[in-house]
């Protein structure tokens, strides 16, 4: 796959997606959200990769939030930075997602952060909510994930008060999973990738939507119960007699799938 403003390479079992605009602290653009929303959509739809890992170009920037100009002056979608397509893009994927947090982490990135499945980070990564501080805010999976993560209080205080945490103040909370030497940080990720990656592919799929189906309402029981079981049943012998008997125009045979 090809794209502008992100990298996306296959190792083995691991997806890698990098963020790639350092320049401007990888900061989110109109663009970059839906190329990278098209890519995880495109991850979904192969089973090559068994984990997705993603960070950001540089040493400095994992994210540090979002580019608002050049969007059209509406207060409808075309006015808006579509960041809410990379939070679910990443809600959807059956896979589990890790953040390889290797640098500043503001704003829309540290909601990308929250939003992983894993985080592991390098030493000297920073995190921050800045929103009310410089005329945004980020409602919505930024503040109902972080509050799973650190409790209501401690989110509260971080989305008003907006303290700067460092890695090690960030793990004690339960913001992050994982600090590591910043200059580990790419091979601690791949070996906590080629961990997950040896574990059973549908289980995992199966944890993950338990886990997101709580806050996803119809869509995330139906993840659970379309997603995950409607293949499951189309295999069965119950599946199969009901769709030739309909297809035969005839009664079903329910000795052959029980009462």
């Amino acid at each position: 796959m090809s794209f502008k403003t992100i990298i996306y390479e296959e190792e083995g079992a691991i997806g890698w997606l990098t963020l790639n605009r350092p320049d401007d602290g990888n900061m989110f653009t109109a663009e970059m959200c839906h190329e990278i929303r098209d890519c995880i959509d495109a991850i979904r739809r192969e089973t090559r990769t068994r984990v997705l890992v993603i960070t950001g170009a540089g040493d400095k920037f994992f994210c540090i939030g979002g580019r608002k100009d050049g969007l059209e002056k509406t207060n409808l979608y075309a006015g808006m930075l579509p960041t809410l397509e990379i939070y679910e893009s990443i809600e959807r994927l059956q896979k589990p997602v890790i953040a390889s947090v290797n640098g500043y982490a503001v704003g829309g990135g540290q909601v990308l952060q929250v939003m992983c499945d894993i985080t592991i980070a390098k030493e000297s990564a920073v995190f921050r909510q800045v929103g009310p501080m410089m005329g945004s805010f980020d409602a919505g999976y930024g503040t109902w994930y972080l509050e799973d993560l650190v409790g209501k209080k401690k989110a509260k205080e971080m989305w008003f008060a907006n303290p700067r945490l460092s890695s090690k103040e960030a793990l004690e909370i339960g913001l992050i999973n994982k600090v590591v030497p910043d200059d580990k940080l790419k091979e601690e990720t791949r070996k906590m990738a080629l961990e997950i990656a040896d574990r059973g592919a549908f289980a995992l799929a199966s944890i993950k939507a338990a886990f997101t189906a709580r806050h996803g309402g119809v869509s995330g029981l139906a993840r659970v119960s379309h997603d995950l079981l409607l293949r499951l049943y189309l295999d069965t012998d119950e599946s199969k007699e009901l769709g030739a008997s309909f297809r035969g125009k005839r009664k079903p045979d329910t000795d052959t799938f029980g009462h």
